[in-house]
């Protein structure tokens, strides 16, 4: 009978699959996933930097703040503030972050259209890119334990780019598509006489066609996060990942809810854990080389200012009195940069992986499909060359007994 027990809980435990989630801090931190988040987040940053820097040195006002770093600093702070209202399980806090982060890029972008239409571009090509390789590893991770290479994994998503970049912009091209239709009838109707006639009379297609809008928008937003891994697990292509995210979004909400959810709770407190770990790291190298450098703490100050929690990347507040104390300033922020840059990278690779693990749950439950089923390179057939079951030189080797008779002489009775 404790047999039949314990087989029968472990049985229940296999059906639940949302504690496979619980996989994604080890599947976040694998260092080829940690290495491709970086080179992408210091491609965007370095991209914004320079548009900034090109923005400002063409404009009137020197002393401004270039946009990106501007909303840089913005995001970051709506960022923390709804991750730390996350733990403390304050919903009106997280939406209220969320609400204040999306207002500002919304914002942003509304000032400063040109340049903002210019970074997103960008941001789809860095994202298809770095997005598609750690889904492809993730889901090789996450199905059969494979931890394929970096080199293998940039190759397959460069492969995919199209794909990958064509299966978020085509539910907005779509939705752009119907509404020229009711952006064409409003132009109808300021016709005198006519043009509201005509309203009223295509009023049912107009509300066909916002209903369509309103089907595609909220399936490309809510699905947004499983197109990257359709494509890294089942070697999709863009409308194929598509119709993946619509068909698991629409067949299982709550599902696809709880599991979003579980997983940006347990992505704050990895971020939290991640981020306090870098913060250890950063203030016990500082408070020993305080310890080393005799005398004032001026040198030091000047150098490398000492780290907080909330701000791991401090700038120095005292100005260098000597050239080789600002050029050790420089190599040291350029180090604590790539320190903070790499709790950048642990969030994207853990936003990527985690969705790739939704993905696979997800399809189990609506397709039926086993976790470990995941599309691999087709194997390479090598034909050899055809030999012959005996050569000539053998035969000519074989003894007068073994040959058999001609078939056209007399066999003898």
């Amino acid at each position: 009978m404790a047999g039949e027990k314990q087989k029968e809980t472990s049985q229940l435990l296999d059906n639940l699959l949302f504690p496979r989630i619980f996989q994604t801090f080890r599947m976040a931190i694998q260092p080829s996933k940690l290495i491709i988040a970086l080179m992408a987040v210091a491609a965007l940053c370095i991209t914004g930097w320079i548009m900034d820097y090109v923005v400002i040195a063409t404009s009137d006002a020197q002393s401004e703040a270039g946009v990106f770093s501007t909303l840089w600093h913005c995001l970051s702070t709506r960022f923390h503030g709804a991750v730390y209202s996350l733990l403390w399980l304050d919903i009106t806090g997280v939406t209220t972050n969320i609400a204040e982060f999306f207002e500002a890029i919304g914002q942003t972008a509304i000032e400063n259209y040109i340049y903002s239409i210019i970074f997103i571009v960008i941001t789809l090509v860095v994202a298809s890119i770095a997005g598609g390789a750690i889904c492809r590893i993730a889901a090789l991770q996450f199905a059969r334990g494979e931890k394929p290479g970096l080199g293998e994994a940039l190759n397959f998503s460069t492969k995919r780019f199209v794909s990958l970049l064509a299966a978020p912009l085509t539910p907005l091209g779509i939705i752009v598509f119907i509404g020229l239709f009711i952006f064409v009838l409003g132009l109808i109707g300021n016709i005198p006489w006519v043009g509201e006639l005509l309203v009223g009379i295509c009023m049912p297609l107009t509300l066909l066609a916002g209903g369509l809008i309103a089907v595609v928008l909220i399936g490309g937003v809510a699905g947004f996060n499983l197109m990257f891994p359709a494509v890294g697990y089942d070697d999709a292509d863009c409308f194929d990942a598509i119709s993946r995210a619509f068909s698991y979004i629409y067949a299982k909400p709550w599902r696809m809810g709880f599991y979003t959810a579980l997983a940006a709770i347990y992505g704050a407190v990895c971020y939290v854990f991640v981020r306090f770990f870098a913060f250890l790291l950063l203030w016990v190298s500082h408070r020993t080389l305080q310890l080393g450098i005799l005398g004032d703490n001026s040198k030091l100050e000047a150098i490398w200012p000492q780290p907080s929690f909330a701000n791991l990347l401090s700038c120095s507040a005292s100005e260098a009195s000597k050239w080789s104390e600002s050029v050790a300033a420089v190599l040291v922020h350029i180090f604590v940069l790539v320190t903070v840059g790499l709790v950048i990278s642990f969030l994207v690779s853990f936003y990527f992986s985690a969705n790739t693990v939704i993905y696979a749950l997800m399809r189990n439950k609506v397709d039926n499909t086993a976790l470990d089923d995941v599309y691999t390179y087709p194997e390479e057939t090598k034909t050899e060359p055809h030999t012959p079951a005996t050569k000539p030189e053998e035969s000519k080797k074989q003894p007068e007994s073994e040959k058999q008779p001609d078939s056209s002489s007399p066999v003898e009775e």
